[in-house]
């Protein structure tokens, strides 16, 4: 296996090197602006033959630069800039309460504070495309709208569109550390070149930023949860602020990771209780600090209590205290507390219970300015969780949901899995709370994605991690979209509007994340991965100090079968659903295959609907996986010459790391489930390729991403 994973790198260093200075590498993202030929082109030039910015305004400048540079692109010619419409083929940027929508109707409600419509029009006797807004984030949100629509070769003709975001925060959270390393980061150093800070207005950042806008990301946390205090500090906020500088044209607010102790570590105080009158005090101070550095300063979000952090239940308070109190110190600044719900302690019987336990008792406590921030299951970002039972229990609070953007859990940046899948099958699960038939999508104030962009040339680490960038956008926009129809337009825009590209890749995408959950976490199993750096498979590990640590904790394999009981004869977590929810997870014959070892203790012998035994099920499972593998990289492998040569081979090599792992994880996976259970291999099936003994021993104290010491 090393001798193969250097083999590997060598290709790809050698691959690095032999390319052209100016090959297609994928820093354009999604935001390639090909030319368009043929009729297309003639129509699209009639369309778009002139510029008309009736809104002035920082973001309305940024919508117009933005258009004269995708279709100055696609066209080959830019729109002129006109000061009126007065000549067919205008575009027409105006926000609501222009003279020159006079005469135009606009359903204001529709368009939210963030909206725009789109419509085909005539404005003084000639054909105009008219985007409007409130302001000039709508106008932005609807100039990129249009340079998407003719970028996937669709007509600007008869247009009649109104959008709006669901959310009003869509925010992409930065687990970068102030020495620009990456917590879970697999795509070179942080984007924020802090040395070089306040001065260095690195233009990588406003790239950043456009990026985010064109799929209507509209906040950033620039630090890593696990908090550095020196964040707060003059000097580094003033760093902050050039950086908030870049992103607001862009329609883009900083947030930051507050560490709880602050007071204690940076303020001298001796404390941070938050019902103490100096610590409010000195937050307080600080908020106005900040404000005064960063007017439009978002706020804060605090990891607490959880994983040695410091918080509120340091002094004998609760999760509500410790927000209300940081709330307290933003609201006269419009500003806002995101206080997250992951937390775990080493005595909680079921770690899939706790932050329901902590958090739903407080429901109706936190301010009006706190949103509580949840992440998708009631775990830790694994290929596939149940959604979290506080998804609709908390019907007085805030909630947002958090996803993981980076894949910590899912093959880091070399396996491909499109993650759209997965947040489409959260949003749209039935919570049946605060009534029934609600769904995860329908209880939500906002939502988080912790970022998967770094200082790598295609920025995600891969060329297929950006629509996992992409479909986060998209779908914090727009909560019920279609992972499909994302996929194809990302397909459109990154690759190409070629019928052959399109039916190819958006199959292979879709199959994706399924394939990663069948080759290391399949039937509803969960934390199969080596400990802290999460790296590969260690389903064996069982030493460490604290149980829910250990891999074994989570599958409880053994003689009499395998699976977490959760239901009324287990940890009864359960209960903690919506109680025609909860019955059908306790229901063995019920819960879906894909849930049955989350929720169930099963033994070996008992039959699925697939009529395989449990143990015969589980090795087709990965079996599954690996082959799904296969047949992605004979897909791609037939779009050679179809793709650019640069990033088609870097897209196979990483296909070919991907199914050398996923033989590793089925492999190392069957080898320990085999040993403890006792059951034999199904006929036909190929062994493991090495000894049980062989994959307990690998080691990989280097892999990326792993939290500093």
């Amino acid at each position: 296996m090393t001798k193969a994973f250097l083999s590997l790198g060598a290709a790809l260093l050698a691959l690095s090197a032999a390319a052209p200075a100016q090959a297609e590498d994928g820093y354009r993202l999604w935001l390639r602006y090909e030319p368009v030929s043929g009729a297309v082109r003639s129509e699209n030039r009639r369309t778009a033959a002139a510029l008309v910015v009736a809104s002035p305004s920082p973001l309305a400048r940024s919508a117009h630069d933005e258009l004269r540079r995708g279709i100055g692109q696609m066209l080959g010619r830019a729109p002129a800039d006109r000061a009126t419409v007065d000549r067919d083929g205008a575009i027409l940027l105006a926000a609501l309460g222009s003279p020159m929508l006079a005469r135009t109707s606009i359903d204001a409600a529709r368009l939210g504070a963030e909206g725009y419509a789109i419509r085909s029009v005539r404005l003084n006797g000639h054909a105009a495309t008219l985007i409007a807004a409130r302001d000039g984030r709508g106008l932005l949100y609807g100039s990129f709208a249009l340079l998407r629509r003719m970028q996937m070769r669709q007509p600007l003709g008869k247009l009649d569109i109104v959008d709006a975001p669901r959310l009003p925060l869509r925010m992409l959270d930065h687990w970068d550390n102030l020495d620009r390393s990456v917590e879970r980061g697999y795509a070179g150093q942080s984007l924020w070149d802090w040395q070089r800070l306040p001065l260095w207005r690195d233009p990588r950042i406003d790239d950043y930023a456009r990026a985010n806008a064109s799929v209507g990301i509209n906040a950033a946390v620039l630090n890593n949860v696990n908090g550095n205090a020196d964040i707060l500090t003059a000097p580094w906020l003033a760093k902050v602020a050039t950086i908030a500088g870049q992103l607001r044209p862009w329609g883009m607010r900083v947030f930051l990771s507050a560490r709880f102790s602050a007071p204690r570590e940076i303020g001298g105080l001796p404390t941070a209780d938050p019902l103490d009158p100096r610590v409010r005090a000195w937050w307080k101070a600080k908020a106005d600090e900040i404000y005064a550095a960063v007017p439009d300063f978002g706020g804060f979000l605090v990891k607490a209590n959880s994983e040695g952090q410091p918080g509120p239940q340091d002094y004998h308070r609760t999760h509500a205290d410790g927000a209300n109190m940081l709330a307290e110190a933003l609201a006269p600044h419009g500003g806002t507390v995101i206080w997250r719900a992951f937390v775990y302690a080493p005595d909680n019987g079921d770690r899939a219970k706790q932050a329901f336990a902590e958090f739903q008792p407080l429901d109706g406590r936190f301010a009006r300015n706190v949103i509580v921030q949840v992440k998708n299951g009631p775990i830790d970002f694994q290929p596939r969780e149940p959604f979290s039972p506080l998804f609709g229990a908390m019907p007085r609070s805030r909630v947002a949901l958090e996803v993981q953007v980076t894949k910590e859990y899912l093959g880091f940046a070399t396996h491909l899995a499109y993650l759209g899948t997965m947040w489409e099958e959260v949003l749209r699960s039935r919570t049946d709370r605060p009534v029934a038939g609600a769904r995860v999508a329908d209880t939500l104030a906002a939502m988080a994605g912790v970022a998967n962009a770094g200082t790598d040339r295609n920025w995600s680490g891969s060329q297929f991690d950006q629509a996992n960038w992409y479909a986060f956008g998209r779908l914090a926009w727009n909560p019920d979209g279609s992972a499909r129809s994302i996929a194809e337009e990302w397909v459109r825009m990154t690759w190409g509007n070629d019928p052959r590209l399109v039916d190819a890749i958006v199959p292979m995408m879709m199959g994706s994340r399924q394939a990663v959950v069948d080759y290391m976490t399949p039937l509803g199993l969960a934390h199969l991965m080596g400990t802290s750096h999460h790296y590969g498979p260690a389903p064996w590990v069982a030493d460490l100090a604290r149980p829910d640590w250990n891999p074994v904790y989570y599958h409880r394999a053994g003689r009499d079968g395998i699976g977490f009981d959760r239901t009324a004869t287990g940890s009864n977590a359960v209960a903690q659903y919506a109680p025609e929810v909860a019955r059908r997870l306790a229901d063995r014959a019920a819960v879906g295959d894909d849930a049955l070892l989350w929720f169930h203790h099963v033994p070996w012998t008992w039959r699925l609907d697939t009529g395989r035994t449990l143990w015969a099920e589980l090795v087709h499972r990965y079996d599954r996986g690996v082959a799904t593998v296969v047949r992605m990289r004979a897909t791609w492998d037939g779009l050679r010459g179809r793709v650019d040569p640069h990033r088609h081979a870097e897209a196979a090599a990483f296909l070919a790391i991907q199914e050398q792992e996923a033989r590793w994880w089925r492999d190392a996976c069957l080898a320990y489930f085999q040993s403890v259970s006792g059951q034999p291999l199904p006929a036909g099936t190929r062994p493991p390729a090495h000894p049980l003994a062989w994959y307990e021993a690998l080691r990989f104290p280097y892999a990326p991403g792993q939290p500093r010491p």
